[in-house]
């Protein structure tokens, strides 16, 4: 990578990040993902990083970019706790209708059924890329770009 293409592509990053974030947090809202409090981390947690990756676009400060990283972190620990919750409410959901089902065949309709298992997922790939964007970012003395 450049030295010009540094900043540009951390700055494409974020963009991303920003347009992913905004996306699913009215996706969730929209689903009325707000009925258990385990539901709520993501809105919780998409929320508060909006305005921080706003903050980070406008002037970013060394701050703000560990706050930011935390953040991404905070995310892909939610998404895994997601996929953990979706799964669970799937097997209750699949066992409830089919009491005798066992073996791969309630694997693959807890998989399938009637929440998305990997859903949460997208929480990791947002958190990735957060962490991508902070890595060894200037501002922090972690490197040149």
């Amino acid at each position: 990578m450049t030295a010009r293409a540094g900043p540009a592509l951390r700055q494409l990053l974020l963009a991303v990040f920003l347009f992913g974030a905004i996306g699913v947090l009215v996706e969730l809202a929209l689903l009325g993902h707000n009925e258990e409090f385990w539901q709520w981390i993501p809105i919780v947690l998409l929320a508060i990083s909006i305005p921080v990756a706003i903050a980070l676009l406008v002037n970013p400060h060394r701050i703000v970019i560990h706050m930011f990283t935390g953040i991404a972190m905070l995310f892909v620990g939610a998404s895994g706790l997601g996929l953990i919750q979706h799964f669970r409410g799937n097997i209750e959901f699949e066992l409830e209708m089919y009491p005798s089902m066992r073996g791969w065949e309630l694997i693959w309709e807890t998989l399938t059924g009637a929440t998305p298992a990997l859903a949460p997922g997208t929480m990791a790939l947002l958190g990735l890329i957060g962490i991508i964007y902070s890595f060894r970012h200037p501002l922090t003395g972690g490197g040149q770009s």
